[in-house]
Formats: structure tokens, sequence, C-alpha cells
């Protein structure tokens, strides 16, 4: 993505300073927070039994899953399509958008309804470009408000903010603030996914803070799926 980023509002005294915000958005002003579903690296063996026993105990939910993205490593582009494309056919079958994480040449090659990228995987306007105008594309923007105006200027349907607690998931080289997500949400209008370490336990704050998506992968894919994940959309209701 371009270094370049656009005039911030905070830092011109336009808006007041981020923390004036607080932790928590107005009841009546919060989204109604759904969930971001990640694959574990593994998708092999019975992973596309446990999806859909994922999506058709959720998706009906208000707070349920309305989105999945496939995230892989260390794999050719032809043998990682060849695991997305049963994946692919499950979210369909459950009208949740098939994401693909930082390959636009995959996503393409898949027909995805959209790619997630990371800071160091790509200009958004480019993606824009190969995969088309109705393409869902996100971008990581860390603990930074400034990546994530940028991201918005570039095109970016949504952010997504973290990590928000510790995680085994990814390697944590950002920590976010809940100011952040409350900043976004009041002042800014596409939407924010938090990520980072979200369980049933802890969700409550980012909820509250204004996060449109909760990004999630171990806290589902750990032990019971179904069990996992409606604890996670009974913790999403009860904040």
């Amino acid at each position: 993505m371009s270094d370049e980023l656009p005039d911030d509002p905070f830092d011109t005294g336009i808006l007041p300073d981020e923390t004036s915000f607080g932790d928590e958005v107005e009841p009546e002003l919060r989204p109604r927070t759904k969930i971001y579903l990640i694959s574990p690296l593994d998708v092999t063996g019975d992973f596309p039994q446990r999806l859909e026993r994922v999506l058709a105990a959720s998706v009906k939910n208000k707070h349920g899953v309305a989105a999945f993205q496939f995230r892989v490593k260390g794999l050719d582009e032809h043998a990682a399509a060849a695991l997305a494309q049963p994946l692919q056919a499950i979210c369909a079958q459950h009208d949740v958008a098939f994401i693909v994480n930082d390959s636009v040449s995959l996503a393409k090659r898949l027909g995805a309804d959209g790619v997630h990228l990371g800071q160091d995987d790509g200009d958004p306007r480019e993606a824009r470009e190969r995969l088309g105008p109705d393409a869902q594309i996100g971008v990581s923007c860390n603990d930074s408000r400034h990546l994530a105006m940028s991201a918005g200027e570039a095109g970016a349907d949504y952010v997504a903010f973290g990590a928000f607690y510790p995680t085994t998931t990814k390697e944590t080289k950002h920590t976010a603030k809940l100011s952040t997500l409350a900043c976004w949400q009041t002042v800014f209008e596409i939407p924010c996914v938090a990520i980072g370490g979200i369980k049933p336990d802890n969700c409550g704050p980012i909820v509250r803070a204004g996060a449109d998506f909760l990004a999630v992968s171990s806290a589902i894919w750990q032990g019971d799926e179904v069990a996992n994940v409606q604890a996670l959309i009974a913790a999403i209701h009860a904040a």
C-alpha cells in the first residue's frame, strides 16, 4: 500500500483526540456484531464437515457467521484452490461470504467473494482492478487509525484492527486499543473487524466498543466447533 496517508482530522484539530471517545459506543449506535470466521491452517480431513456444522448452527442467528476467510500457508495455488473449492461451495450454500487471505491471484481464480490483504500484500486499488467492483476487499490495519484511513481512501470495504488479546494463531506485533474501535465506529462509515485472541469470555468489551465483526479462529476450531460458536453468539448477545 502507499505510504501516503490522508489528512487526519484528529491531528489537524477538526475532531477531538481519539481517547476522548472512550472505550464504548452508545448502545443505540452499536452495529449488530457478527462473526468473521477464519480457517485453521489445516483444512484437510473432516474440516469441510466441521465448517458445514458451524455454518448450519449459526448463520440464521443475528450474531452468526457472516464471512469465512480461507487462510492456508505454504501451498502452491493449484493445491490451495483444490482445498478451497469445497469450502467455497459450503459457504455459498449458507450465503456466507468466502474471503481469501493474502492472495489476489487465488481469489480471482476461485471467483471468491473477496480478499483480505495485510500491509505487505498489495494495494487495494490493484486488487479492485483485478477482482472487480463487487469484490469485498479488507485490509489489516494493526493498531493504526492512520492505516485504516489510508485503506479507506484506497477503496477498502472493511478494515481490521488488532490484536486485542494475546493469540497463538499468528505472531502478535501490534496491540490495538478499544478506543480505536469506538472512535472508528463513531466517526467513520467503513465497517471494522476486531481480531486477536477473541473468545466468549473476553469479547464483551470489543462488542461494546463497536466492532462490526469479531474475527475468530482457534476460539471455534479448538474443541467442539458447534458448542464454541453457540457460546460466542451468546456472549455477543449478552454484551
